[in-house]
């Protein structure tokens, strides 16, 4: 099994639904973490917004990128998934893994009411959820 570490700015959004998709639809060829750079406040939004297809991450925990140096050996890939407005600020990890960017729109920043953000988010999950399905169709 191959592990695959997901990184965005603070691990309350992109860095959470990607890990969510690919433990589920690696079909136990792959096992997926996350972490970022400063960890923050899992984001209501994103829970509710994976709620609807049927994830529960109201129980997770927010992961400083940090916490994951010392074991950088145990990960074939590290997958930065900040959008490409903040992609300056993406953490970069040490050792010899195969870096992916896949650059998503970050829900924290999304304006308006909690629906209007909901929608946006939901837009996000959904392009995440396709770019692993990609990457899993293409990667043996």
């Amino acid at each position: 099994m191959r592990k695959v570490l997901f990184v965005c700015i603070h691990n309350s959004a992109r860095s959470q639904m990607a890990e969510a998709f690919l433990n589920q639809m690696g079909e136990g060829r792959f096992s997926a973490e996350s972490a970022g750079l400063e960890p923050g406040e899992l984001n209501p939004v994103v829970v509710e917004a994976m709620q609807e297809v049927g994830w529960d991450l109201s129980g997770n925990s927010c992961d400083s990128i940090d916490d994951f140096l010392p074991r950088a050996e145990e990960f074939a890939y590290v997958v930065t998934v900040c959008d490409e407005t903040a992609a300056e600020r993406c953490p970069t990890f040490p050792g010899v893994v195969k870096r992916l960017h896949w650059g998503f729109p970050d829900p924290s920043s999304f304006e308006g009411s909690f629906e209007e953000r909901l929608e946006r988010t939901r837009k996000v999950r959904d392009l995440i959820k396709g770019r692993i399905a990609q990457w899993l169709s293409s990667v043996a």
